[in-house]
């Protein structure tokens, strides 16, 4: 049977060249295809690769109706729609370490022509003008490096800032102050960065929790003549405030690759002469073009020829009728991960799972990988998939237990993922509902029923009369509706837990209004 594969964007020669020796893929190469001649092309093909450029929409989707693999040339899967390919079984991979080097070494110019003004100097000279005082630059030397996120890029900046003899700090929630110590970098909080460093660059996913998270407030606690440098995502730096904190002179200048909006046209920040400016060129090099191109190649030839998959962001490596089976667990146990990581406080050092039931008798080996993902995706700027996650993992120092016990207890088949901090330990339990209905039934000593989906507010308080109706009213007031409600607690009037699902976010405003409110004693918002 002939594969049909289509090229979307430019693909190395590289990478079509393990693909074209194959001799039953025939393999379609059709750059800049506008979204309406994709949609009318892509039911005939089996494998869609793409770069950057193609947008692989849910409309498109709905289309491909052969398609069974998408592949990515690079990390960044911004421009496909995971959850929809999710939805009609589609795999997605993409090729997260080809372009590594190739992105960390551009963050790192950046900061050397941030530091001796070259960018402005050469247009200064290519004017006709000599102007050596105005170009005075900077040394690296004892300079202080806050990198925000240090996965492989950032690990890759921090050992150019070390040969460099620059202090470098690091703020990653999955960094273990052991970890970076054996690195010889500090591990520290985000404030710590934002009021020590005399640079600051980014290499951390674009998320809900990182969305401008170098904004006003981040710039109010920055010492003054910090340099920043964001060559990760869009909108983790808040372009608004950044400009006005170099008008302010508090910042002394900044280095961009990417934007809020791409391409920046009519962008007054890329106009400011203090801040340099590159079009998206982290990975734009021949050598990670090469790489990303190899790599997704191979992966999606060895998917095809039943040589396993590697790489995928979406499905774990699984034969298709156990995977019909266990499914509803994976997707419950990446849910109680990524739960745990964002009710966590601190840097997270161990993970112990118990299972229960009739489910020991599958790969739970399946299940764990989805826990680690689901805890460590959000935080993480690298792709964490199932293949990756136990490695990466390792490599930031969380110790991974096991357990497990055919003793049916209050459920007949659980999951239970108890995490330790170095401030906190903290348990969430869960099960299915008719076999496919994911329900959390336990956090720590609270039982609870909620449906782990969306936006959902934790709320731990005491047990008293009349904080449901306060917590109502302040939703209410900003128009944020109530979708499920569930309580949970020890004894009466002592200590409790409330957890809201709702539709839609909630702004930090009414989350500060509800920490406020009488008898409330932490409150975390949840998205999934």
């Amino acid at each position: 049977m002939t594969i049909k594969i289509l090229v979307s964007d430019p693909l190395a020669e590289e990478g079509l060249a393990i693909l074209k020796a194959e001799k039953n893929f025939k393999v379609d190469v059709k750059p800049k295809l506008p979204p309406e001649e994709l949609k009318k092309i892509i039911p005939d093909y089996d494998v869609l690769l793409v770069r950057s450029e193609t947008k692989v929409t849910k409309d498109i989707l709905k289309e491909a109706k052969k398609l069974k693999y998408i592949g990515r040339a690079g990390v960044g899967l911004d421009n496909v729609d995971v959850e929809e390919a999710s939805k009609r079984g589609i795999i997605v991979m993409n090729a997260p370490g080809g372009n590594t080097i190739s992105t960390a070494e551009h963050a790192f110019s950046l900061i050397l022509a941030l530091s001796r003004n070259i960018a402005q100097a050469n247009a200064s000279v290519k004017k006709g003008e000599w102007e050596r005082k105005k170009f005075m630059g900077v040394e690296l030397y004892g300079k202080t490096l806050g990198i925000i996120g240090l996965g492989r890029i950032g690990s890759e900046v921090a050992k150019f800032a070390t040969a460099f003899s620059m202090k470098v700090i690091a703020c990653d929630p999955f960094l273990i102050p052991e970890k970076a110590k054996s690195l010889g970098i500090e591990s520290v909080k985000l404030d710590e960065i934002f009021k020590r460093s005399d640079y600051i660059t980014v290499h951390a996913p674009k998320t809900n929790d990182t969305f401008h998270i170098i904004g006003e407030g981040a710039f109010k606690k920055m010492k003054k003549g910090v340099r920043i440098i964001n060559c990760a995502r869009g909108g983790i730096v808040d372009e608004n405030a950044l400009m006005k904190a170099i008008e302010d002179g508090i910042v002394a200048g900044a280095a961009l690759d990417v934007y809020e909006k791409e391409p920046p046209k009519d962008s007054e920040i890329v106009a400011m002469e203090k801040v340099v400016t590159t079009p998206h060129l982290g990975a734009s090099t021949e050598e990670a073009q090469i790489n990303v191109a190899i790599d997704v190649a191979n992966s999606i030839k060895d998917a095809i020829t039943g040589k396993g998959i590697r790489n995928a962001v979406n499905v774990p490596s699984i034969e298709p009728g156990l995977l019909k089976i266990i499914e509803p667990y994976l997707a419950l146990s990446e849910k109680i991960g990524s739960m745990h990581a964002q009710l966590a406080e601190g840097y997270i050092k161990k993970v112990k799972i118990k299972y229960v039931g009739d489910i020991i008798s599958y790969n739970l080996d399946h299940m764990t990988r989805s826990i680690i993902k689901g805890m460590l995706a959000l935080a993480l700027e690298e792709n964490v998939n199932y293949v990756n996650a136990m490695v990466i993992a390792r490599e930031r120092g969380i110790t991974i237990s096991e357990e497990k016990t055919k003793e049916i207890q209050d459920f007949a088949n659980l999951i239970y993922v108890e995490i330790e901090t170095d401030k906190m330990k903290s348990s969430i339990m869960g099960t299915l509902f008719t076999k496919v209905d994911p329900r959390i039934v336990k956090i720590n000593e609270f039982y609870v029923d909620v449906v782990p989906e969306g936006s959902m507010l934790v709320i731990f308080n005491q047990d008293k009369p009349g904080i449901v109706g306060e917590i109502g009213t302040i939703l209410g007031k900003n128009k944020i509706n109530i979708a499920g409600m569930s309580f949970g607690r020890v004894k009466p009037g002592g200590s409790a837990i409330t957890v809201l699902n709702v539709d839609g976010a909630v702004s930090e405003t009414a989350l500060g209004k509800i920490r406020k409110a009488k008898h409330i004693r932490e409150v975390k918002y949840i998205k999934l």
